[in-house]
């Protein structure tokens, strides 16, 4: 009997049929919840999505190329150069970089390094008594050289031991402080951007079509006076970002400028311009002085009239500054435009779903409302009256 029952109840529910029903509530506190909540769907659907959002707008990321250039002198007048001009071909570190550039800010030199045998810099590893405690032939990946197997003296109290290597070795010590081209702050770099949006086949640079020659040869980014300008001065781009360009050049940094390209294709193409921002990107934590900066080692290399090999070396601390490009483009096509607002009309459908949840199960009256929105009908009960 009871798999009998459970049948019949599988085939009822299979052959029942659902047919909606208008149920009127006369209830202010229904209707006005009803409202209340369909206008706030029409206002997420319009203020949000459609006005803020642009969820009537097909959308493309940006494809950008840059290049820089940079400008600018400084002198220095130091014990191992004397006084010397630097001009971009010194500073610019290398020449070119893929959306990044260089620039030297502060050295530690060390001229006329020859290929000979000197002492070790002192540290726990290289200190010795004796020429038994030097190897010959060994090569510490963090020394200074080849040990040639003797004990020699560093200066009158320590001992270290001897090393084929480029001698003099340069000095442990901090950088300068003021750095020694100080006046890196005043140099220019010209930013040329090109961007393009491939869907929609547009193509636009930073500098713009109201930039012309002679504006290009004197005009410096200024967000009140010059917020078109693609020429920048360092000590402006370090600036924005809070921090103090002297202080930065001591040790070296990296720097990040960044233009965003967010255009609106259904307004006139003159609207569509680059934002400029900049910040500092490596760790600046007080707490954690280890390794500071942004350094690396180069070397000028020279033969004398007898063929001898030299060199200068060069620890060089800088700022490098690196171009980031972001944006979006959007314009108007009927599939999103359509999909939002199939999404919008499906909200509204919910919202009477959500106030029969609320009349069924929070109203005083609901079982009222549950007898006068459920009816259930016989089919063969209605059959037989008409037939008696």
């Amino acid at each position: 009997m009871s798999e009998k029952r459970c049948c019949d109840s599988v085939g009822q529910c299979f052959f029942d049929y659902y047919t909606s029903k208008l149920l009127v509530i006369r209830s202010k506190k229904v209707g006005t919840l009803n409202r209340f909540t369909q206008a706030l769907v029409i206002a997420y659907v319009i203020g949000y999505v459609c006005v803020l959002k642009k969820g009537y707008q097909d959308t493309d990321t940006v494809l950008s190329s840059v290049t820089t250039k940079v400008k600018g002198i400084a002198l220095t007048n130091t014990t191992e150069l004397g006084e010397r001009i630097w001009d971009v071909a010194d500073y610019i570190i290398p020449p070119q970089e893929d959306g990044s550039f260089f620039v030297l800010t502060n050295m530690i030199i060390t001229p006329n390094q020859t290929q000979s045998k000197c002492a070790e810099n002192p540290n726990p590893a290289s200190i010795c008594t004796s020429h038994r405690d030097c190897k010959r032939g060994f090569n510490d990946a963090r020394g200074d050289g080849v040990r040639t197997g003797r004990c020699v003296n560093y200066n009158d109290t320590v001992k270290t031991c001897e090393v084929l290597s480029w001698c003099p070795l340069e000095k442990i010590v901090d950088p300068p402080n003021p750095p020694l081209l100080a006046d890196a702050e005043n140099f220019t770099v010209l930013i040329k951007n090109n961007i393009r949006y491939p869907k929609f086949n547009f193509n636009k640079r930073n500098i713009l079509p109201n930039i012309n020659s002679s504006y290009l040869t004197q005009c410096v980014f200024s967000r009140k006076t010059d917020p078109d300008c693609p020429i920048f001065r360092l000590k402006d781009i370090v600036g924005e970002a809070n921090e103090d360009f002297q202080t930065m050049a001591v040790h070296g940094g990296v720097m990040g400028v960044q233009i965003r390209w967010d255009c609106d294709l259904d307004v006139p193409q003159s609207w569509c311009v680059p934002r400029y921002t900049f910040r500092r990107l490596d760790n600046k934590d007080p707490e954690n002085t280890v390794a500071p900066g942004y350094n690396f080692r180069f070397a000028k290399y020279y033969k004398n009239n007898d063929g001898k090999e030299s060199r200068t070396l060069i620890k060089g601390y800088g700022i490098r500054f690196d171009v980031m490009v972001f944006g979006q483009a959007g314009k108007f096509n009927i599939v999103p435009t359509l999909l939002n607002i199939g999404a919008g009309l499906a909200l509204l459908g919910l919202v009477n779903v959500i106030c029969d949840w609320i009349v069924l199960t929070c109203m005083k009256r609901k079982h009222h409302y549950r007898e006068q929105k459920y009816t259930y009908v016989d089919d063969f009960g209605l059959l037989s009256n008409e037939e008696s």
